[in-house]
């Protein structure tokens, strides 16, 4: 009896869940707005110093899958704990760091906490009524954004108060206390899959990734046409289709192939792999560009600080439109939702490109794209959610979140490579490179919107049926003791 009720009182599960969620967002952008100071301090370079939030969503894809499959085997609330100690482990090895390949290497560590995602799908799907299982998994997706915007904004007073190490230390006790709590509130899922770890397959998808990425970032030093770069990415090409070939064949792969084949799960995850592309990229640099001693002709020569606040806007309307999502969803459908929240996104990065001159043309960017991207990320769970049986839910919508993890990786060391193309003699980069990388930004998020058209529109009957589970799990999720349920 006594397990039966820890077991009903999802919604405690659901806060554990939620803090773990947060803090992996949060980390994924608290070091952004920090790049132009860790570059100074540990005496590196600009493309070098990009590789403390590459290397983290390079991690975060290949950990994703694999803590994600472990759970499965032996237990998703003992593997959300050892999940959380590893991105605890990783901070520590961060804030400790005072060189760049330490503070790397504790980035890389961190990525494992990606297994926060598959994890919390999962044990969403095994303890939630089946009622309460869309807007369980539809919330956890919407906070990585949110939270990653959250770390833009936060990041600014830590680093002038204190130091870019308490960009670590300060997470390090949200991780530590979700770690605890995870332990004692999450009940341990009655649910098993026999197999194992397909370890040809998590190689080969490591391997690709970091011939395709290592390839890409040191383009511009090595020279595109140079031997190395053209054999990385020659590599990268033949690992993935070696690791797609293994996947098919696989009994238990780490990224199910035969489920990617469903029309409207591959379209889903080729626009979630664009806006990944997208999301991370201008995160990653619009802060560099903000910074940018007036000096050079552009920039604005703002601080860490007054940088995170020309993205406020970004975080206030994503957080915003993620909430009404639902609704306007319900109204137009969620197909027409991603596509309008891609055609926003897409206008945004033009004018990050064509005008970038005023503050207040930043902020009217900055808030189109959280607009752009709030709306698309909540319609993208639904139709996932749509488009699989309840069985799957979890599985299918990790797997969306670890392709849009995929595609920032790449799309920041693609970034990274257009902005460091062209350098001014005081080694910043020239303006036309982020021109050009916003103008990047803008043709792959074009991409995202023909990707998009091509979404099928969910049967009325799955329309109707998901939109009664959503207002049944709508309901769930008020605190209890406020309704009374007939």
């Amino acid at each position: 009896m006594t397990r039966q009720l820890e077991r009903a009182n999802y919604r405690i599960t659901f806060l554990v869940l939620l803090l773990g969620a947060s803090a992996y967002a949060l980390l994924q952008t608290l070091v952004i707005p920090a790049l132009p100071t860790i570059q100074h301090d540990l005496h590196t370079t600009q493309n070098t110093v990009t590789w403390v939030v590459t290397v983290y969503l390079l991690s975060a894809s290949i950990f994703t899958p694999i803590m994600g499959r472990v759970g499965d085997m032996v237990g998703k609330e003992r593997m959300l704990v050892a999940t959380l100690v590893a991105l605890a482990a990783g901070s520590v090895v961060a804030g400790l760091a005072h060189s760049i390949g330490i503070l790397i290497l504790g980035r890389a560590i961190q990525g494992v906490g990606g297994g926060v995602l598959p994890l919390s799908f999962g044990i969403i799907r095994d303890e939630f009524p089946t009622t309460k299982v869309a807007t369980g998994v539809g919330v956890i997706a919407a906070m990585i954004a949110v939270g990653s915007g959250i770390g833009l904004v936060v990041a600014g007073p830590i680093i002038s108060h204190l130091s870019y190490h308490w960009l670590f230390w300060i997470p390090l006790v949200i991780i530590v206390l979700a770690a605890i709590c995870a332990q004692l509130f999450v009940p341990e899922s009655p649910v098993r899959t026999a197999g194992r770890i397909n370890w040809p397959a998590a190689v080969l998808l490591s391997g690709w990734l970091v011939a395709l990425l290592l390839g890409v970032s040191e383009a511009p030093s090595w020279g595109w046409g140079s031997p190395k770069v053209l054999g990385l990415l020659a590599l990268a090409v033949v690992l993935a289709a070696a690791w797609i070939a293994v996947e098919l064949r696989s009994r238990q792969p780490l990224i199910d192939m035969h489920m990617m084949r469903v029309p409207a799960v591959w379209t889903n995850n080729l626009v979630a792999f664009l806006f990944g592309v997208g999301m991370y990229s201008v995160m990653a640099f619009l802060p560099e560009f903000l910074q940018t001693p007036t000096s050079a002709g552009y920039g604005f020569g703002a601080s860490i600080v007054r940088s995170g606040l020309y993205l406020l806007p970004l975080t206030v309307t994503m957080f915003i439109f993620g909430l009404l999502s639902g609704r306007i969803a319900a109204g137009i459908g969620s197909k027409m939702a991603v596509i309008i929240g891609s055609v926003i996104s897409c206008i945004s990065y033009v004018m990050l490109a064509l005008a970038h001159s005023h503050a207040w043309e930043i902020y009217v960017a900055s808030a189109l794209l959280g607009i752009g991207l709030g709306l698309a990320f909540s319609a993208m769970s639904n139709l996932i959610v749509q488009a699989v049986p309840p069985a799957q839910t979890g599985v299918a919508s990790g797997m969306n979140a670890n392709i849009r993890t995929i595609g920032g990786a790449v799309g920041a060391a693609v970034m990274s490579s257009i902005v460091t193309s062209t350098v001014l003699h005081g080694g910043l980069p020239a303006e036309s490179g982020y021109t050009d990388g916003f103008l990047f930004l803008a043709a792959v998020t074009l991409a995202a919107v023909v990707a998009a058209i091509f979404i099928p529109s969910p049967s009325p009957a799955a329309r109707a049926d998901h939109e009664i589970h959503m207002s049944h799990a709508e309901l769930a999720m008020v605190p209890a003791g406020t309704i009374t349920e007939g």
